[in-house]
């Protein structure tokens, strides 16, 4: 798949460009997420390693462009755009982070880099999202507006006065559904790997991940797996952002060359 450099603009935000890092890291958001969710890591990371967010359709400046409910074709998209703006493929390593659905996106991502010949990733980051092959039966998507926004305060991580700004949720129910809909028909089995090491992060009583359905990432790697444990929920990186980003450059001085 290719894109023109416009179409491509239109999928990546680097917030503290650093054509000069050492490496790449790109973050891939959770469902209803947006790349602004990852600036802060961009601010903590610059200039060391440059940091790009990918924006998915059907939110903020692209709430008018269709929301994609497949995360095959969000993977091949993102990659398409990841390729022609040269964030992969360009010859510097390039690690991939991904949070909740974003840890699968980023994890088809990975698949398509390393099929395609190039050089994959030195490591995926897969945050607060159980194995591939760990498929349990949610139907979240099929649920009113109102068992949405249940499920979604459940998890926290979303601004309370939000939740109850009645124009608001008419703006962010549609893309919810959309994204819900894309993670809980995703599966893959144990037989769907990569070659690149992948480091599990996840909060201790994180509701839709237990240890066991992280340490079976392990399954879907050639490249070693590693899981650490925070204390908190589904979006226990927010409260743990400095363990979160030590972990994630420890990783990285670790296994670039």
């Amino acid at each position: 798949m290719t894109l023109s450099a416009i179409e491509a603009n239109e999928w990546i935000r680097r917030y503290h460009p650093s054509p000069e890092s050492r490496a790449g890291l790109v973050c891939f958001p959770h469902a209803g997420g947006s790349a602004p969710y990852f600036s802060p890591v961009s601010t903590a990371l610059a200039p060391s390693y440059e940091v790009t967010a990918v924006q998915y359709p059907g939110r903020q400046e692209r709430r008018h462009t269709p929301c994609i409910d497949d995360i095959g074709e969000l993977a091949r998209r993102s990659h398409a755009a990841l390729t022609r703006a040269g964030v992969v493929g360009s010859g510097r390593p390039v690690a991939l982070f991904g949070h909740s659905m974003g840890a699968v996106v980023a994890f088809e991502v990975a698949r398509l880099m390393e099929r395609e010949g190039g050089a994959g990733p030195v490591v995926l980051f897969a945050s607060g999202r159980r194995a591939p092959s760990r498929f349990r039966e949610d139907h979240v998507h099929l649920r009113d507006d109102a068992g949405i926004i249940e499920d979604i305060r459940a998890l926290g991580g979303t601004d309370s006065r939000i939740l109850q700004d009645r124009e608001l949720l008419d703006l962010i129910l549609p893309t919810l559904r959309s994204d819900y809909r894309a993670v809980e028909r995703y599966r893959r089995g144990t037989d769907v790997r990569i070659g690149a090491p992948v480091t599990v992060l996840v909060g201790d009583s994180d509701p839709h991940t237990t240890r066991q359905e992280a340490l079976a990432w392990g399954d879907h790697t050639s490249g070693g797996c590693e899981v650490h444990t925070f204390p908190g929920g589904h979006f226990y990186l927010e409260d743990q952002q400095a363990a979160v980003l030590r972990t994630i450059t420890e990783n990285l001085e670790r296994l670039l060359p």
